[in-house]
C-alpha cells in the first residue's frame, strides 16, 4: 500500500512543475521533482511536521517547503493525502 497519494490537481501541479523547469535544465527538473518527493515520503512518516494552515482552509491542511515549493496535504488521512504542490509566490488564499 502506498504511503501517500497526490489528488489530480497535485499531480497536474508535480507535472507543471517539472515541465517548467525542465524548459532550462531536465536534470534540475527531475533533482527538484525527487526532492519534493522525498519530503512527501517524510511527511508521510511524521505529518504533523508541517505548519497547520488554517489560513487557508476549514478542514485539517498543513504545508511543507521545498524550495520556493509548498506541499501542501491533509495530514489524517491514510494514506497521506498531497493536495497541490505550487510556488509559494502564486496567491494561495485563491486556491482554496
Amino acid at each position: 500500500m502506498s504511503r501517500y497519494v497526490f489528488t489530480r490537481p497535485a499531480e497536474s501541479d508535480l507535472l507543471e512543475l517539472w515541465e517548467f523547469i525542465a524548459k532550462d535544465d531536465v536534470d534540475a527538473a527531475d533533482r527538484v521533482v525527487g526532492e519534493i518527493r522525498d519530503a512527501i515520503s517524510r511527511l508521510a512518516d511524521m505529518p504533523r511536521m508541517g505548519r497547520l494552515r488554517e489560513d487557508l482552509a476549514d478542514e485539517s491542511l498543513r504545508s511543507w517547503p521545498v524550495y520556493s515549493y509548498l506541499i501542501f496535504y491533509r495530514p489524517d488521512t491514510s494514506p497521506l493525502e498531497v493536495v497541490r504542490v505550487v510556488s509559494g509566490y502564486r496567491d494561495l488564499a485563491e486556491l482554496f
